[in-house]
Order: C-alpha cells, then structure tokens, then sequence
C-alpha cells in the first residue's frame, strides 16, 4: 500500500477537497512538528530531566510539571513567527499570546493543551498534545487580537486533533472532513497516514470514568453508571468494562480505535464550577473530532460544540462517545431537569 505523508494528506485536502486554506495546511504542520519535538522530550524521560514539579501553579491552580512548561514553550515559540497565527491560547496561560508585532500576523487562532494527562508523565503512561484551529472572526482585520476573539462555538473550528505520546507516537486530525490518524515514523521522522475515515460504533460495551467521584456525581449520572454496573441482570442486559487512564488523550483514543463512552461530569466538590475539564482546549476539539467519527459529544444537556464560551478558561461537563451511549446519559440528565 501507498504510503501518504502528512503534507500529501493537507495538499489534497486543500487542492481537491478544498477543505483548508494553504495558510492553514502550513499551520497544522508547524503544529505536527511541534508535536514531534515533544515527543522526543517526553522519551528522554529522567535522561532529559523532564520528569517531575516545576515548583509553579498554572492560572489553574494547578502544579506545574517540567513537560507542561517545555511543551507551552515549544508550541509558542514554533508558531509565533510563521505568519499563520493572530494569536493563540493555552491551558497553562492566564490570557493570549499575540503574535508580536516584529512577525506577520495571519487569520488563524490557535488554542492547545500543551500536555494533557501530567499526572501520568512520571509513571510512564499515555499523555498526548490537544489543538484546535479558529479563524479570526470577519471584520476584525487590521484590528488587535482580543480575548473575545477566541469566545466562539466548536462549531466553528476550522481544524482539531491531537497527538499521543505513547508506545507509538500518533496524530489525530479532522478538518472537518473526516478523522484521520497519522503515525510518527521514528527513523525517518515523518508522519504517516495510518488510518483515514475513522468510525466509532454507535453502541459499546465499555465506558470510561473516575469511580474514586462516585459519590459526588449528581443522581443521573449515578444513574447510568449503575445500570452498567448491574451487568446483564440489570436493566441494560449486558455487561460493561470499566476503563480509566487519567488522560484524556488517552481515553479518546480507544474510544476513537474501538467504541466506548468517556465521561467527566460535574460534580458535589466545586458544585460553582460547570465541570474539570476545559471547553475550549479539551471539550471542543475533543468533541468536532468525535462528531467527525460519528461519534456524539455532549455536556448532558446540549451539544457541547453549540456552546458558547463566556470566557476563555470555561469549564464544562463531558459525556462523549459512542452514539447511543452518549444519547442515553443524555436523556437521563434531560428527564432530570
């Protein structure tokens, strides 16, 4: 079989398919390239002296690990001077990155989780890079980047995707035409397209959730949970895996290779806050990519990607996944209300 290299895959998605522009074909590489410089720290390990605190809170208020700040880093500084980017984003950033006035500025915002699944850097498991691509809203052209620039739905994501760092180093990617997958070639240092049109079954057997919340979740989600649990005597009639890696790059990944159903709800110990994860550098990206997968993504009440954000650090409940699995904790959570 033909072996199709990233860049073949963005110039026939922009020259046949017209999916994307050639500034955003440029800016999806640098985000790949990226991706494969953090990829060698990540495998340097206690060798590179990456592993462990950096000592420092995000504006999360969450401690930092070394890999956090070196993939923020890496992921600025590739970005910020190839005349792609207006601006970008980040998890471990109080406010915007405005490309500085001595580099082009291009129609493009960029937003990332420089490193997903920190807890899991300094016992070896899975963690991955999560990105999604804005255009600059119309008629701001010549005019600052604002925060308010950024506040839009997912649905208007022109790219997301994501890569894992694992036993092989993987890019996930959707420009709105379907779920591609590319492997990272270690010798030759090139990314491979190893899957295309990725499909999650719309039902499973498997779900994916903290148990250690139990007892916080609120009562539909305790709901849907149990009547898995209760296995084929229960009122599902089959029985169902629990799977829990800590990581949501993770956690997708085999939901996007074989089905499942991911869930971070709400629950009783920040009852202010919506959620833990981040709408718009996890919920969003995660979510177009699932949709492109025939997946369903929601917050328990509506499509997460018709969300729109007040601010940029928004939280929000996930339930994600294969597509009847999604619908039915919906509908727990609507028959709630």
């Amino acid at each position: 079989m033909k072996r199709i290299s990233l860049t073949q895959y963005l110039v026939e998605q922009q020259r046949r398919q017209g999916h994307i522009t050639p500034q955003l074909r440029l800016l999806i590489e640098v985000v790949a390239r990226s991706c494969k410089q953090i990829a060698i720290s990540v495998s340097k390990g206690a060798l590179g002296d990456v592993l462990g605190s950096a000592e420092t809170e995000n504006v999360q208020g969450e401690m930092q690990k070394k890999l956090d700040i070196i993939a923020n880093e890496v992921l600025i500084e590739a970005n910020e001077w190839g005349g792609h980017l207006a601006a970008m984003a980040s998890e471990e950033m109080e406010g915007i990155y405005v490309v500085p006035n001595r580099f082009p500025q291009g129609e493009y915002l960029l937003l990332f989780d420089p490193l997903d699944g920190s807890s899991n850097i300094d016992v070896n498991a899975s963690i991955g890079t999560i990105f999604s691509v804005l255009k600059k809203p119309d008629g701001s052209a010549g005019e600052a980047v604002a925060e308010a620039d950024f506040l839009q739905p997912g649905t208007g994501q022109a790219a997301a995707g994501y890569c894992i760092y694992g036993p092989q180093t993987m890019l996930v990617l959707t420009v709105g035409n379907g779920v591609a997958m590319f492997t990272l070639d270690r010798e030759q240092g090139a990314w491979t397209l190893t899957h295309d049109g990725l499909k999650i079954p719309a039902d499973t057997k498997e779900f994916a959730i903290n148990m250690s919340n139990q007892r916080h979740w609120a009562p539909p989600v305790q709901r849907y949970i149990a009547e898995c649990l209760a296995g084929t005597t229960g009122p599902r009639g089959k029985d169902f895996n629990m799977r829990w890696i800590a990581s949501m790059v993770a956690d997708v990944h085999r939901i996007l290779t074989r089905g499942g159903v991911f869930l971070y709800p709400w629950d009783r110990r920040e009852p202010e806050k919506a959620g833990k994860l981040r709408l718009m550098y996890e919920a969003n990206p995660m979510s177009l990519i699932i949709e492109q997968a025939c997946g369903a993504a929601t917050n328990g009440r509506q499509r997460i990607l018709d969300i729109v954000p007040g601010r940029l650090h928004e939280r929000v409940s996930v339930i994600l996944g294969s597509k009847n699995e999604v619908e039915r904790a919906t509908t727990y959570h609507t028959d709630a209300a």
